[in-house]
């Protein structure tokens, strides 16, 4: 995030690298690991001062205030550093003291970071320091390695250094984040950074901007992406088969602005929430600003798709209703956390929320994630687990009554087990007003992320009042369900450009057939065959410039275009055309309508 992508068993790696939940063993060595790195940053570094340092997948991190910026030559002589260190066979070993000891020790080091994460642990906990012998200690809560012997000082490697806020505040001071990987094994490390390497040639942001398909301009803003002709067409294919797909199962279509009342969004709770998340308010005086009365833009579409059901007095025979809608939203992430098109400000959801009975719950939850498996079928993802994101009990962010949450939750657990779907629970990870269905895809490289989504909502319908006259004449509360099986177009189409490597199969690529005459005086039969191609729906284009045939190739297969044409004198007077596949593969002289027969079966 050109061969077709591999999984990490195919990409010549037998080897399975674990991620630190996965493997106690890891946690330890990878949490010690980053304990030394403090510890030789701030022996070669004495002005330098410790904030955090945790474990990542595959790593571990650690944040440091200085005053100059750490260079690819300082890592090395840091790396050289901790590998003393380890070496040495310092044992680790934890103390655990009073809040007021701790207190003592971190102000005679001078370090207020270490002040602030003091501050910040829970009453009642235990606070316990970690020292690496006895020339280096951290607060910490482990775990860890007995002895730094255990650390294999072949197995690690400071892989880079990155800017970060304290507390992921932008107003906080900024520090310099040194990232690390550690393994059991020299062997593992190898792997994990051909990996690495493998990554950077799939790099959605490298290879976007090669095909042409994106670009950010500073003039708009960071994590607002321009979609050039390329890029909407791949929008404009992906959005189509779904709408297509939709229409088959009785969706409606429906668009709703980008902005609203703030009012809105306190009904919805995302005002009392989100709203960190969401961009400050636009109001038309100080007096309204201070009495909230303003407009913001939408970070969720869901509130006005209620607003269309409200619009009508609904009968139990009109349920379902499923409303449908590409709709744009905008997040106010920090600049920090954008990431090309995996993490931006301004993004388009394949959102529909789907009002339903009580009874028909279950039934239309089990259609959704019918239609998200269809989707992935055709993307050809296939290596997901399902998440039950439910709430964290011990959390007071959520909306509604601890009854109507198992409700919700319970009606997950019962339609992912109905269809005996590989799925794990995530417990903290609903949303603020219902429990979800998560689908996370594993792609080509090992890593995870997350796609499709399902959610069941009892909390909306009460906080906007929704109802539908039921049988009897009673009034009664539909639930509802939110869905996106593609998530975020953004997400989806950075993840599509990584897993295939810019290969986009024929379906989907925005250029499926380049013609390449051998010289001008074919142009005008090259024009002929494109012409006949687009009646058919085929996106195909001519490359009429000066070059002669070798670099035509050669510039078609560097856009991954998955069929060349080449026209010349032979084509010209036979009727045919001289087909060859983006990857080298010759097929030979066809007439136009032979070449169609082939590539339509391929759509």
């Amino acid at each position: 995030m050109s061969q077709p992508a591999a999984s990490p068993q195919q990409a010549n790696s037998p080897l399975k690298l674990l991620r630190t939940h996965e493997s106690p063993k890891l946690e330890r060595i990878r949490h010690t690991t980053s304990h030394v790195l403090a510890m030789a940053v701030q022996r070669l570094f004495p002005k330098a001062q410790v904030t955090i340092g945790p474990t990542t997948d595959y790593g571990f991190y650690y944040d440091f205030d200085h005053p100059e910026p750490f260079t690819p030559e300082d890592l090395e002589r840091i790396k050289k550093e901790m590998q003393a260190i380890i070496k040495k066979g310092l044992p680790v070993i934890r103390e655990e003291v009073s809040r007021e000891e701790a207190r003592r020790r971190i102000e005679a080091l001078g370090e207020p970071y270490k002040l602030e994460i003091l501050d910040s642990i829970p009453e009642g906990e235990p606070i316990t320091i970690y020292h690496l012998g006895d020339e280096w200690w951290d607060l910490c809560a482990g775990p860890h390695v007995e002895n730094t012997k255990e650390i294999n000082p072949k197995a690690f490697d400071l892989l880079s250094v990155a800017g970060a806020y304290w507390r992921g505040d932008e107003t906080k001071p900024q520090l310099q984040r040194i990232y690390g990987t550690a393994w059991e094994t020299p062997e593992e490390l190898k792997e994990y950074k051909r990996r690495l390497e493998e990554a950077k040639r799939r790099d959605h942001r490298k290879l976007g901007k090669e095909l042409g398909l994106f670009i950010f301009a500073d003039e708009v803003g960071p994590g607002l992406p321009l979609w050039t002709p390329k890029g909407t067409t791949l929008r404009w294919v992906l959005e189509d088969f779904l709408k297509q797909e939709q229409l088959k199962r009785g969706y409606l279509p429906v668009v709703t602005p980008h902005i609203a009342r703030v009012d809105l969004f306190k009904i919805s709770g995302h005002w009392q929430k989100y709203r960190e998340d969401m961009f400050p308010m636009m109001a038309e005086s100080e007096e309204a600003r201070a009495a909230e009365q303003g407009f913001v833009m939408k970070p969720m579409n869901c509130p006005f798709h209620i607003q269309i059901y409200k619009s009508e007095l609904r009968s139990y025979r009109d349920l379902p209703l499923r409303y449908a809608e590409f709709g744009t939203v905008y997040r106010y992430e920090q600049s920090g956390e954008l990431g090309g098109l995996t993490r931006v400000r301004g993004f388009t959801v394949d959102d529909a929320h789907l009002f339903v009975r009580p009874d028909q719950l279950e039934e239309e939850f089990l259609k959704v994630v019918d239609l998200i498996l269809v989707v992935f079928d055709k993307l050809k993802l296939k290596d997901f687990r399902a998440r039950l994101s439910f709430r964290d009990p011990k959390s007071d962010k959520y909306l509604g009554s601890p009854e109507e949450w198992d409700m919700a939750e319970n009606a997950i657990r019962r339609a992912v087990e109905k269809l005996s779907m590989p799925h794990f629970e995530g417990i903290g990870e609903a949303a603020f007003y219902g429990p979800k269905l998560d689908f996370i895809f594993r792609d080509a490289l090992d890593r995870e992320w997350q796609l499709g989504t399902v959610q069941v909502d009892y909390q909306n319908p009460q906080r906007f009042d929704l109802y539908y006259v039921a049988e009897d004449g009673s009034r009664q509360r539909p639930v509802m369900i939110h869905r996106a099986p593609f998530g975020s177009l953004e997400r989806l189409i950075g993840i599509l450009i990584e897993e295939y490597a810019g290969d986009f199969p024929f379906w989907l690529a925005p250029e499926q057939v380049r013609i390449l005459p051998v010289s001008d005086q074919y142009l005008g039969y090259a024009t002929q065959v494109r012409d006949q191609l687009r009646e058919q729906g085929i996106r195909v284009h001519i490359d009429a410039d000066s070059d002669r045939l070798p670099k035509k190739i050669r510039n078609a297969e560097k856009a991954r275009i998955p069929f060349m044409l080449i026209v010349g004198e032979q084509e010209q007077a036979a009727g045919t055309v001289s087909v060859r596949q983006r990857h080298g593969q010759e097929l030979g002289s066809l007439t136009v309508a032979d070449f169609l027969d082939q590539v339509q079966a391929l759509n």
